[in-house]
């Protein structure tokens, strides 16, 4: 006899049973978390998180509507102290990581986490936790595009990206901000600072994207990253290290899902044959969030190239 068939009051005892073990498993998984951080902003509940990401899709939603019939702001002061801003925070947040870990003695094969007041693992804590701040304000690079109308740079990679860092982040913070945590956050913010300062760069505007050979390799280093984890990850796994396990799975499901997205954008960026394009796509598969020099780009008409509407040749 299935569910439906069963009386009102089994049905409703078998809801409340399930209730009721939801409940207690989330007031186990709260016994679990790490108590330095319980009181730091944004880590007493993952509504404020949670409401934050949910306007952010909200914002790739409308925000191309709002756009529509209007002109594309001019950004340009706004986008180099932006991405400047953030070469320093992730440096700040590499350092930080780096020292904290070395100073600690930490493992790069295996490291579990220390729960304790040692002022080395609260500086990791705390370097994490700026990681993950930092990931929501990484949600400015969607504002930029919107509001510069690239909407055809906010692809699903793009928001895949920016929305689910900041939010797995939530969790890693708040049950392991520490152990073997801190490699990836420190990886991941070196190659920030490195594509920041690309974006940073290319904010001049044109007379010095000539000079920005390099941003195909930014992909290779994000592809190299995701490899580098999956590789650390199972050898976390293989070697029994004494971090959550549900966590070293979901990290190498999450890395996989990163690499197909990237792939896919590196083999139509630099592999396909190339198209005319109407805006300069960056290396990390979000288009770089400075001036493109593209926007001088060369038009066809008549057989006859053009740029900025003069004939070449006339």
């Amino acid at each position: 006899m299935g569910l439906l068939d069963s009386e009102p009051g089994s049905v409703l005892n078998v809801v409340s049973t399930a209730l009721n073990d939801t409940v207690e498993f989330y007031r186990w998984t709260l016994s679990i978390t790490d108590k330095r951080v319980e009181n730091w902003p944004l880590m007493q509940s993952p509504l404020p998180t949670l409401c934050i990401s949910t306007l952010y899709l909200l914002f790739v939603w409308l925000g191309p509507k709002w756009m529509k019939e209007r002109e594309p702001f001019q950004m340009r002061l706004a986008l180099i102290i932006y991405n400047f801003g953030m070469v320093l925070l992730n440096l700040f947040i590499f350092r930080e990581l780096f020292m904290g870990s070395y100073n600690a003695g930490y493992s790069y094969i295996c490291q579990s986490v220390d729960y304790s007041d040692n002022v080395h693992e609260v500086r990791i804590a705390a370097a994490l936790w700026w990681y993950f701040i930092s990931k929501g304000i990484e949600y400015l690079d969607t504002v930029f595009f919107i509001l510069r109308k690239k909407n055809n740079q906010v692809s699903f990679l793009h928001v895949y990206h920016h929305c689910t860092m900041f939010t797995l982040w939530w969790i890693g913070i708040k049950w392991v901000a520490g152990g073997q945590a801190f490699f990836g956050a420190q990886m991941n913010s070196f190659i920030h600072v490195i594509m920041y300062l690309y974006y940073g760069l290319t904010a001049f505007g044109p007379w010095i994207q000539k000079y920005l050979w390099w941003k195909r390799y930014l992909t290779m280093l994000q592809l190299i990253q995701f490899h580098v984890t999956i590789g650390h990850t199972a050898l976390s796994l293989y070697t029994d290290c004494p971090f959550p396990k549900w966590m070293h799975w979901a990290l190498i499901a999450y890395a996989v899902s990163f690499i197909c997205l990237f792939l896919n954008f590196y083999v139509r960026t630099y592999k396909e044959p190339k198209k005319a394009k109407t805006g300069k796509t960056a290396a990390n598969g979000i288009s770089a969030n400075g001036v493109n020099k593209s926007e001088n780009h060369l038009v066809v008409e008549d057989g006859r190239k053009q740029k900025n509407g003069k004939a070449k040749g006339e």
